[in-house]
């Protein structure tokens, strides 16, 4: 299956894609953290790479894909808890903790449900509906939860040397509040989108 794309838009995303991570590598303000926040990109960008010409996704997929990595390289460059814009929103809106790491959280429940749709969608004889909907925030849910699982890991591996990469900001409840805000995403992704990616796999050549 083909669709309606410009083909020079996937590769000019991944150039801009590549200077965001060798500018974030610049004295970043931890090293590890940086490599750890930064993994999933280099691993879903390989993927992307190699299943492009046998499985390329749709323009609205590639365009939130490039978000979402923005969104890691920037904390992986600050760490979540320092990203600049979330002291920003602090201050404007007198939060008590700087809530980039939320919407980061957000955004991994955002972007992981229209790409869980369109795989669904392609390989499995699903259909648009209720079912979908559902099986599709109950992946996100997974992913979300093998993620705070990953910080666990690393948080016993490594100690007080992973409070970097885990973010809590002394939150008991950063974990629930990190699977919620993606369930969060999931959900705002299906409704806002839905339509407008149905359109896209629709456009066969």
């Amino acid at each position: 299956m083909s669709y309606e794309r410009s083909s020079t838009e996937p590769l000019i995303l991944l150039g801009l894609t590549a200077i965001a991570l060798v500018a974030s590598g610049i004295n970043p303000y931890s090293r590890a953290t940086w490599y750890l926040e930064i993994a999933p990109v280099l691993i879903g960008g390989a993927v992307l790479i190699a299943t492009y010409r046998r499985f390329p996704l749709t323009p609205l997929l590639y365009r939130l894909i490039f978000v979402h990595a923005l969104v890691l390289i920037l904390g992986g460059h600050y760490t979540y808890a320092r990203v600049p814009l979330g002291f920003w929103a602090q201050d404007l809106f007198d939060l008590a903790r700087n809530h980039y790491d939320r919407f980061g959280h957000f955004v991994q429940g955002f972007v992981p449900a229209l790409l869980t749709r369109e795989l669904l969608l392609r390989r499995t004889p699903l259909r648009p509906g209720g079912w979908l909907f559902v099986l599709v925030v109950s992946v996100c849910l997974a992913f979300s939860a093998s993620y705070e699982l990953l910080e666990w890991a690393s948080a016993v591996i490594g100690g007080s040397a992973a409070d970097d990469f885990l973010g809590t900001q002394g939150d008991v409840w950063d974990t629930q509040w990190d699977m919620f805000m993606a369930l969060l995403g999931a959900l705002a992704g299906q409704l806002t989108l839905s339509r407008v990616h149905d359109r896209q796999l629709a456009r066969e050549l």
